[in-house]
């Protein structure tokens, strides 16, 4: 089916009052699921709901929560979030980076032991709307690990995140490159699983390490994997993610001493900068403008394909789920059907 965003919107809004938020963090959160929804990332979007509601109750998962600042300068910060709503917190640490930043021309911040920050790319934009260049590093813990290694048939990584925003300029929007180091998004495998399709060639392996298209086999014992993408590069980059969004600012990592029944546990490093300070606006405005239209100026392979560049495809999504709505699988309304019947909310 198709649904309205602002019907979602205050649908997930009501659901989140349901299970203990505030008003206002349940539209921080509400917002944020449907945004990414709208972006066409569904891995990230109301989808989660049931997954929340089950940490809810297993209490990994606190409502109405404020960071601990465990250290903090002019410059640098470390919060824990003790395992609040991510999306709640990781706004908050945007906006301390985005005025260090400002007025110091570089700010790092470190988040530990924050419940699912959920899309990243939406922090990448908060920063760049805000005329600074980031870069931002997640690591996950959340059960077993579902992520092979370069030349491993065994998880032992998370599709832990990386991204990178680059402000817009009069003429251009903002670069925001947000991928996961899996080849596809853990979240992709269940959307792909709930809708009964299969996933891209290229991304899952069975248990034996057999290449495989069936999402089932991430959810059926014996389990298979995920892939990382561009075999050694991506799980390269997946370890340094977990290194500096986990080890470095003393969040838990997914190594086997730490207990993985832990709900969803994020960790990010954002290093914010405030690009004036290395270079004359006109310029850098100057430039981006041209190498935007330099690259999208190639000729397409497919000429039902244009070339694109990072953030488009979020843009192009959302204009179009705007004027059409957000389509969500039977299983995955279900699921949602579910909770909020346990918690007494009206679909």
């Amino acid at each position: 089916m198709k649904i309205d965003h602002e019907k979602l919107r205050a649908f997930a809004s009501r659901l989140l009052k349901a299970g203990g938020c505030s008003e206002t963090e349940a539209a921080i959160v509400s917002d944020h699921l449907v945004d990414a929804n709208l972006a066409g990332h569904d891995s990230h979007g109301v989808g989660m709901l049931p997954h929340y509601f089950r940490n809810l109750a297993a209490g990994t998962l606190v409502p109405n929560q404020t960071p601990e600042i465990v250290s903090e300068s002019a410059s640098f910060a470390v919060w824990d979030g003790r395992m609040g709503y991510g999306q709640v917190i990781a706004r908050d640490a945007m906006a301390w980076a985005v005025g260090a930043a400002k007025r110091h021309g570089v700010a790092v911040h470190g988040l530990r032991n924050t419940h699912h920050i959920g899309r990243v790319g939406a922090y990448g934009e908060i920063v760049a709307k805000s005329g600074l260049v980031s870069v931002h590093f997640v690591n996950g813990v959340s059960g077993p690990p579902a992520v092979a290694p370069f030349r491993g048939r065994e998880g032992r990584l998370s599709t832990n995140p990386i991204c990178i925003a680059v402000p817009g300029t009069a003429t251009t929007a903002p670069i925001i490159l947000d991928f996961a180091t899996s080849r596809i998004a853990l979240g992709k495998v269940r959307v792909a699983h709930n809708e009964g399709k299969q996933v891209v060639r290229g991304a899952l392996i069975d248990s034996a390490g057999k290449p495989t298209t069936d999402p089932g086999v991430i959810y059926n014992e014996p389990k298979g994997n995920v892939l990382p993408f561009g075999e050694h590069k991506g799980s390269g980059l997946a370890l340094i993610a977990e290194l500096l969004g986990g080890a470095i600012i003393g969040s838990r990592t997914i190594q086997p001493a730490h207990s993985r029944d832990c709900g969803i546990v994020n960790g990010m490093l954002t290093v914010a900068i405030d690009p004036e300070r290395m270079s004359s606006r006109a310029l850098i405005e100057a430039e981006i403008g041209a190498i935007v239209a330099w690259v999208k100026s190639a000729q397409p392979a497919d000429p039902e394909l244009p070339v694109l560049v990072a953030g488009e495809p979020e843009r192009i999504a959302r204009a179009k789920r705007i004027a059409e709505g957000i389509e969500i699988d039977a299983t995955t309304w279900r699921q949602i059907g579910e909770v909020a019947a346990s918690v007494g909310v009206s679909v």
